[in-house]
């Protein structure tokens, strides 16, 4: 995001009992999920974007089931250079993201290019392997929808998806192929 307009921001302050602690857990997880920045202790935040509503409802759900609380308040940087510098702690969260993103895609290929050099061409093993596509393309479409300023490694991890649904489509003619010669 590019515009002249502040960015407003969601600063939410947790507070969930430390026992059981699977109530925090779970209130971390689905903060960790939706791409809420960490600014210390309990303290967390998010564009005020649309995107982010239903997780912030998900999060102050968790906290209260769990006896906890959730205050959340409206933020702005009080000079420009506040607002860049939570903009540029969100990015490099989020290329972090994309940088693992990208190392699944990796392993995704050299596992359809070890399927291919055993000629392991099974339905079982086609399966499987479009299941793995499928998780990554869930993965890019959610870390898309939270890249709210456009991390730079975005557009590789856009062209590597794209890559990886070609060398899947490569594999499934040669999967059919081997099927149909028996």
């Amino acid at each position: 995001m590019t515009d002249a307009k502040p960015v407003r921001w969601l600063v939410l302050l947790v507070r969930v009992p430390a026992s059981p602690s699977r109530h925090r857990v779970a209130v971390w997880r689905e903060l960790r999920r939706v791409g809420a920045l960490s600014l210390g202790q309990a303290t967390w935040a998010v564009p005020d974007v649309p995107g982010f509503a239903a997780g912030v409802s998900r999060v102050l759900e968790l906290a209260r089931r769990g006896g906890g609380e959730v205050v959340v308040l409206e933020a702005a940087g009080r000079a420009e250079a506040d607002g860049a510098r939570l903009a540029a702690l969100f990015t490099a969260d989020r290329e972090e993201e994309w940088a693992e993103f990208l190392a699944d895609c990796g392993k995704f290929e050299a596992e359809i290019d070890k399927e291919i050099s055993r000629r392991k061409f099974t339905m079982a093993e086609l399966e499987e392997e479009e299941q793995s596509l499928e998780r990554l393309r869930r993965w890019h479409r959610d870390l898309t929808a939270r890249d709210v300023f456009g991390a730079p490694r975005a557009a590789e991890a856009g062209r590597r998806l794209e890559r990886c649904a070609a060398r899947m489509a490569d594999y499934t003619n040669r999967v059919f192929e081997a099927l149909h010669q028996m």
